[in-house]
């Protein structure tokens, strides 16, 4: 805890010591569709903004830290990020490998005010907002980051994780019969968190085989009979439970986390 403190009081100096230039002593405005550059990358190519099936809120963190930390997309998607500065230093976002990362933060070390301006990257000023418009058209475990000097050193840095569409094709409610018989037992299942829609009172698991309902190992949209359970899960958490049928609806009625060993 004692290096962790000092590595962000260490990224705080050096974003003083370089006048919070992030790739440049300016921020960048919002450029039009036709003024982005497209070019692929290895974790995918600039979006429209009229392509866009999902947001995410991100947080930028004096901690040096994103919340959240961990994204999942499915292959093919569309995202944009909002990107909120909730600090007093400026922040940036930059998506790519953990490779390009690395050696980008390097170059920021050496030369502090550097200036790029890249569709997957946005530099976000204390208490402002900016946003990335980026479609996932490659399948994999991609990084995002805070390169501003000394800020990746202190570990401000998150995952997207890119389900192939393969995988992604299974996201999707499916009309389960009635396979719930007087001897079925309560057995709970094992899943993982796919995502969590509290609007709706819904979550999406990838589960084994549910003995009960006669169905096997799939992703689902289930209904949760206590809305309170989405509070205290996320998309990626390891969980076993307990689904119904009722009247054709298929309802999780008790949920839990599994803690790693």
């Amino acid at each position: 805890m004692k290096s962790k403190s000092i590595a962000i009081a260490f990224a705080s100096l050096l974003t003083l010591c370089s006048s919070a230039f992030a790739h440049g002593d300016k921020i960048h405005a919002k450029k039009s569709a036709s003024a982005v550059k497209k070019e692929q990358k290895a974790w995918g190519i600039a979006g429209d903004a009229a392509a866009v099936k999902r947001t995410v809120a991100i947080k930028m963190l004096d901690t040096m830290h994103f919340a959240p930390d961990v994204i999942h997309v499915n292959e093919g998607d569309t995202v944009r990020f909002v990107l909120a500065n909730t600090g007093r230093m400026q922040h940036e976002l930059v998506i790519g490998t953990k490779k390009e990362l690395d050696e980008h933060a390097a170059l920021m070390l050496k030369f502090p005010n550097m200036e790029h301006d890249e569709p997957y990257m946005a530099h976000v000023a204390p208490g402002k907002t900016g946003e990335v418009i980026w479609t996932f058209n490659r399948a994999g475990e991609f990084d995002f980051a805070c390169l501003m000097a000394g800020h990746y050193q202190a570990g401000m840095s998150g995952k997207i994780k890119v389900a192939s569409s393969a995988t992604a094709a299974l996201d999707t409610l499916v009309p389960v019969a009635d396979a719930q018989g007087a001897g079925a037992t309560t057995e709970m299942t094992q899943g993982e968190v796919r995502k969590v829609d509290k609007e709706n009172k819904k979550i999406t698991l990838r589960h084994g085989e549910i003995k009960n309902l006669g169905m096997p190992g799939m992703t689902m949209v289930f209904q949760v009979k206590d809305p309170a359970v989405l509070d205290k899960l996320q998309p990626g958490d390891k969980v076993r439970f307990i689904a119904e049928n009722a009247g054709g609806a298929l309802v999780v009625t008790r949920i839990e986390s599994v803690k790693a060993p």
